[in-house]
């Protein structure tokens, strides 16, 4: 697991929602250091929030885990 990759991701997702650090924070009732600190590749998401983050930035688990948007197609090559 490549978290600067998973972290890219998170931020790039972030702010094609249009949230701030802080906005995203307090969707997930976290601090704005915490967001800053995943998006900087340090460390993975708590697995209690892994399904929240993953709602309020519009994608799905194995997204997340692999740190890119995934077609069908693409996430079966990846799965095998």
């Amino acid at each position: 697991m490549d978290l600067s990759k998973i972290g890219n991701f998170i931020a790039k997702c972030r702010k094609d929602k249009g949230l701030t650090q802080k906005e995203l924070a307090d969707k997930l009732d976290l601090s704005e250091k915490t967001i800053c600190k995943r998006e900087r590749g340090g460390g993975f998401p708590d697995v209690n929030l892994i399904l929240s983050l993953c709602k309020v930035l519009e994608i799905d688990v194995n997204e997340l885990l692999t740190g890119e948007k995934l077609d069908n197609e693409t996430y079966r090559k990846k799965s095998r």
